[in-house]
């Protein structure tokens, strides 16, 4: 299996890993600190299933080894049986380092953070405000389908039921590991509702995936945000316009403006608006250290970021289509209802693809 001492050692190291963290799995006093004990609890559960994978293929090893021995017996049988054995372990061979492979890519610590999704009406006017509406819909359904939980953070209202924007928070397991290629245009092409020539609309909504940014990665300070408290307004709401509920919150350094109005509470709204405050420092954050490290490179495959159209909707051919994979579903309906995970699927498995073919760019350098 390796074919270096570099490699099991590399293995055997994880092994010692994995049970010094057994070791703290049992320690009572890491339950006090619930991040703590899930970071070790996911940690202890991905090395495991890495090293199964890995004694699995050595045990296919080991195998074969036995198999290929029976090819020189005197008899004809068994080296007929040898070798239909071979054949089936080689296949199984293949598939488990396949799967090695895979679990060996360097996980993004972002993934199995909560979610902030930011949709806004692009280029359409009311018909993307609508538009914008049916994907928060959309992202809401998929959430409930996988037993995450989504609370509406902020949201601008139009009177036609559209959304110029609204921040959703969602709540969950694996949550910024399926949703973060979502990042992006999405376009939609259909007749609207006022339109009496039958004349088909382009419209955009671009959609921000943001995983939510704990405390001890952002830093903000005091004297670097600008507070204003004003009320609220929009469609409907017993506090609209009666008291000043509604914060806006400016992060001097960045530039960066969140508005919270939702919540009867001024203090509930700040709480959310810093809370969108700081995914949105992560995000540039990362953004920048993604920039500085390999520019090029996310240009030429495509990175998920939202200023590339990734998506388009037309409901006139039931079609959705996903441009980085040139992958065309038509049931646009069902997918609108929440019905995401084969497109979330092949984009993910491609997106693994693409590291996987990056790490071995990286060796021939």
């Amino acid at each position: 299996m390796f074919s270096n001492t570099s490699q099991l050692e590399q293995f055997l190291k994880l092994e010692k890993t994995q049970a010094d963290l057994e070791k703290k799995l049992n320690n009572p006093a890491l339950h006090k600190s619930s991040r703590e004990y899930a970071q070790t609890v996911r940690r202890h559960h991905e090395l495991t299933k890495l090293l199964n994978v890995w004694r699995n293929l050595n045990k296919v090893d080991e195998e074969l080894m036995g198999a290929k021995e029976l090819l020189s017996d005197s008899n004809q049988d068994l080296r007929e049986l040898a070798l239909l054995d071979i054949e089936s372990l080689n296949k199984e061979k293949a598939k488990l380092e396949k799967k090695l492979k895979i679990l060996l890519i360097p996980k993004d610590s972002n993934d199995y953070k909560n979610t902030l999704l930011e949709i806004r009406a692009g280029t359409g006017g009311d018909e993307a405000a609508l538009f914008a509406s049916d994907l928060m819909r959309m992202y809401i359904h998929y959430a409930e389908r996988k037993g995450w939980t989504t609370t509406i953070l902020s949201s601008n209202e139009t009177p036609e039921h559209g959304f110029k924007e609204v921040i959703i928070l969602v709540e969950g397991d694996n949550v910024y590991s399926r949703l973060k290629h979502e990042s992006g245009v999405h376009r939609v092409q259909r007749i609207p509702d006022t339109e009496s020539f039958s004349k088909v609309h382009t419209s955009a909504v671009t959609v921000a995936v943001l995983p939510e940014a704990e405390d001890v990665e952002i830093e903000i300070k005091p004297e670097e945000l600008r507070v204003d408290v004003f009320r609220s307004s929009g469609p409907g709401g017993q506090s609209v316009n009666t008291t000043d509920s509604a914060v806006r919150i400016t992060h001097i350094p960045s530039g960066i403006v969140v508005i919270c109005q939702d919540e009867k509470s001024q203090l509930k709204n700040k709480h959310q608006a810093m809370l969108v405050l700081r995914a949105r420092l992560l995000d540039l954050k990362n953004r920048q250290q993604q920039k500085q490290i390999s520019d090029d490179r996310r240009e030429q495959v495509g990175s998920g970021d939202r200023s590339q159209r990734i998506r388009t909707y037309n409901y006139q051919q039931n079609r959705v289509t996903d441009h980085r994979i040139n992958l065309t579903l038509y049931r646009l309906l069902n997918i609108l209802d929440g019905d995401l995970d084969e497109l979330i699927d092949k984009l993910m498995s491609f997106f693994h693809a693409q590291k996987l073919s990056e790490g071995r760019m990286e060796k021939l350098k």
